[in-house]
């Protein structure tokens, strides 16, 4: 299993100073960060953030107006059939021959690339779940099935960047345990630079390594998901007896404002240091208290107080720029 240290060494792709103008708005505004291979890393961003631009970007569909992106070392602009040739993308929804079986689709467009066999197509098959139905039409496929089938052909050339939109969409619950397993998988064993986007922001918790976060077409920051989740600050809950009673106790004596007030409980965000002294406070003001516990935030909080309860979309959708 490849480490983190490891991992870094490894640059799959690189964005420098991209900008991209459309008229006299600035979509995307000087952004500046590297992906590596044996990471999955989630690409993150509130409606109309830019992310559909930059995706676009990163796979040669849209030019950018300043700045470059590099693919293994090879840059989209002046070696642009190199770079490609190192990136599977489902951008949008996988489209299929619905009058072909899965198994005439995938064997279509491994024709399109010189050196991919029928071994390879079945190492595919195999590794998205799809052996049983593999020789019936697209047609008869569920939104799940297809979706597969599509992941399945973003990975036939053995791609060292792989995008996808919305991996889970449609699948049941084993299924996305499943593929998260191979997307894992897949990074780490073989090195890919797994880039994904979901709206499902439970599932992209536990399936990626880092996010990259963009707002208004600039980057908010490149983290780990438990860094991210921990610099919200410490959130703490003091189970007591009377709620809007310890607020105003925190309020009125140590200028705390309590993030949560419930009948039996509050929470606050403080620094660890700071509890001993509101334990004091709530005690001295004849507040009983039942429990100190830490509060850790989900990715889901976390993103929304960063971008201000702004909701996400995927990148594979168009952003309404």
């Amino acid at each position: 299993m490849t480490n983190d240290a490891e991992i870094r060494k490894n640059i799959a792709v690189k964005l420098e100073h991209v900008t991209k103008r459309i008229g006299r708005k600035t979509i995307i505004d000087d952004l500046s960060f590297e992906i590596y291979g044996g990471e999955v890393f989630g690409f993150l961003g509130p409606n109309g953030a830019g992310k559909t631009t930059t995706i676009r970007m990163i796979v040669g569909l849209m030019r950018m107006t300043k700045g470059n992106i590099f693919i293994q070392g090879h840059s989209v602009k002046t070696e642009f059939k190199q770079a490609m040739r190192q990136v599977g993308a489902i951008v949008e929804n996988p489209e299929m021959y619905k009058f072909l079986t899965g198994y005439q689709n995938l064997l279509h467009y491994a024709r399109m690339i010189p050196g991919i066999g029928k071994e390879r197509i079945h190492e595919v098959i195999k590794r998205v779940g799809l052996e049983e139905r593999i020789h019936e039409k697209v047609k008869r496929y569920s939104l799940g099935m297809r979706q597969r089938l599509g992941v399945a052909q973003a990975m036939l050339h053995r791609p060292s960047v792989l995008i996808l939109d919305e991996p889970t969409n449609g699948l049941d619950p084993q299924g996305i345990h499943d593929l998260r397993n191979d997307l894992h998988r897949l990074a780490r064993e073989e090195g890919v630079a797994v880039i994904v986007s979901s709206h499902l922001l439970s599932e992209m918790e536990l399936m990626c390594d880092r996010i990259g976060i963009i707002q208004n077409g600039q980057l908010l920051g490149v983290e780990t998901v438990s860094d991210f989740v921990q610099n919200g600050g410490g959130k703490v809950r003091f189970s007591v007896d009377d709620g809007t009673s310890a607020a105003q106790v925190l309020k009125q004596n140590l200028a705390i404002e309590a993030s949560s007030i419930k009948p039996d409980a509050i929470e606050v965000t403080v620094e660890h240091d700071k509890i001993p002294v509101i334990v004091d406070a709530l005690v001295g003001s004849k507040v009983k208290i039942y429990g100190v516990v830490s509060v850790t935030q989900s990715l889901e909080e976390r993103f929304l107080e960063v971008t201000g309860g702004k909701a996400l979309v995927s990148f594979g959708r168009i952003d309404p720029e």
